[in-house]
């Protein structure tokens, strides 16, 4: 992506949406489907796609005479959406038209047909040349052609509540250089401030890609080790990287510096981590993403207009401050087309509306997104919207990156069970990662595998 230089200046009063479409497909309706199913997450405090939708349906209507937008939110946690969006993709009868699509899934999902091509229409889209390269790229299936058109990015950081490290005796601001500076402020948190939780690291199977992305992830590619082997295109087992981000997992859950196992696991933690632990001063430090403040606004689930004051924003370290200082995850969702679209022109018309320049940025503004246009990055307005967005756009430089294989999801799950394993003291990490190793060998098989010892 190519780097924004945002301004840290306060939020700023936002345009209203600008409900002018682009249509590329074009194309008739009259002996075709004249409604279209859209389907899209909503859950907990996670709201701003559910505006976003409903915005937009008004905004298609009223341009397409005799077409219907019906929305299909899910309320459900991450891995449920994505089992429920599977379910009603295997039947004609429930297939949605239009669908939101994490990144990770579209080769999954495309390989197992659910998804239609969109280069047809792309070609023919002025506003696809604002796009970033990798963005695009994030929508490709294993294919080559692009399923997803991409929505917004995102990266990950260290949020700490600033009050709670004055208290503690901490400097602010905090500017951790390695894994044990970070649990070092852990351990001073909760010998001075008791009642606080230090640390919040995503973990265990019911938080899925939460805890293996934004959880351990976040720690294995600051090692010197990764998941996945791009060059021979084989999984890794046998890494030292792999039991010693584990052992951190242990460190923080066994060392009592995290929640307990129970809130943990907990598949609603997400939604206490932003709507109240946080806001509420009853944790100091969270491994969380650029998207957190949008909760926090004023058109947020859990308004707290002192945010800005209290928290701060610091890069997760290296495991030991090696090179590049720094480490972060990025991910991000696009809005996909369902393969058994009835009216796939209309189905185009509405993601190309969705996503033109102003409703992408009233998008990217409210849900606290990296933007993945130039045009919106660019934007004065969209610069000034959020004082956290030069920040998380900066370490976009050094972010990293799921491997896009269809087989990710289930190592995805078997990252989670060992983590699980761990934090629970089921298994030492050691014990843990040979049984990831083992889960992994059984998935793509001995072939798909290599070996760092």
């Amino acid at each position: 992506m190519k780097k924004s230089r945002v301004s840290a200046a306060a939020l700023a009063a936002m345009a209203a949406l600008v409900l002018s479409g682009c249509s590329a497909g074009g194309g008739e309706t009259a002996s075709e489907s004249t409604t279209i199913k859209v389907a899209y997450q909503k859950f907990g405090a996670f709201i701003q796609v559910d505006n976003h939708m409903k915005a937009m349906k008004e905004a298609f209507e009223a341009e397409n005479e005799g077409l219907t937008v019906e929305l299909v939110p899910i309320e459900a946690q991450e891995n449920d959406y994505a089992t429920k969006l599977a379910l009603m993709n295997q039947s004609s009868a429930t297939a949605p038209d239009v669908m939101y699509e994490d990144t990770f899934r579209v080769q999954s999902d495309s390989d197992a047909g659910y998804l239609a091509p969109l280069d047809e229409y792309t070609d023919g889209w002025s506003d696809w040349g604002n796009f970033y390269d990798n963005a695009k790229r994030a929508g490709l299936g294993s294919d080559g052609l692009t399923y997803g058109i991409p929505m917004g990015t995102d990266t990950r950081a260290i949020w700490y509540n600033k009050d709670l490290f004055a208290q503690a005796g901490l400097e602010v601001p905090f500017a951790p250089n390695t894994w044990e500076d970070l649990l070092d402020a852990a351990t001073t948190i909760k010998a001075e401030l008791p009642d606080v939780i230090p640390l919040n690291v995503y973990s265990g199977k019911a938080q899925g890609e939460a805890a293996s992305m934004q959880g351990f992830e976040m720690l294995l590619y600051g090692t010197a080790d990764s998941l996945y082997d791009a060059d021979s295109q084989k999984w890794i087992t046998g890494s030292d990287g792999f039991v010693d981000s584990l052992g951190f997992i242990e460190d923080l859950y066994q060392g009592d510096l995290g929640p307990t196992p129970e809130q943990a696991l907990d598949k609603n933690v997400g939604n206490l981590v932003s709507g109240e632990w946080l806001p509420q001063g009853k944790l100091a430090m969270g491994v969380d993403g650029s998207w957190l403040s949008g909760t926090w606004l004023e058109a947020g689930t859990a308004p707290w207009p002192e945010w800005n004051d209290v928290m701060g924003q610091a890069a997760m370290p290296t495991q030991t401050g090696g090179a590049p200082g720094a480490t972060s995850m990025s991910g991000g969702w696009t809005l996909a087309m369902g393969s058994g679209a009835q009216n796939k022109d209309a189905a185009w018309d509405f993601i190309a509306l969705a996503l033109n320049k102003d409703n992408s940025q009233s998008y990217d503004v409210a849900a606290s997104q990296i933007a993945v246009r130039s045009d919106v990055s660019e934007d004065a307005n969209y610069q000034a919207a959020n004082p956290t967005f030069g920040f998380f756009s900066e370490i976009v430089e050094f972010t990293h990156f799921r491997p896009a294989t269809s087989d990710y999801a289930q190592i995805s799950s078997a990252i989670t069970v060992a983590m699980e394993s761990v934090m629970t003291g089921q298994q030492s990490p050691e014990e843990a990662a040979a049984a990831y190793d083992e889960a992994v060998i059984g998935i793509v098989g001995e072939d798909g595998t290599t070996s760092v010892k």
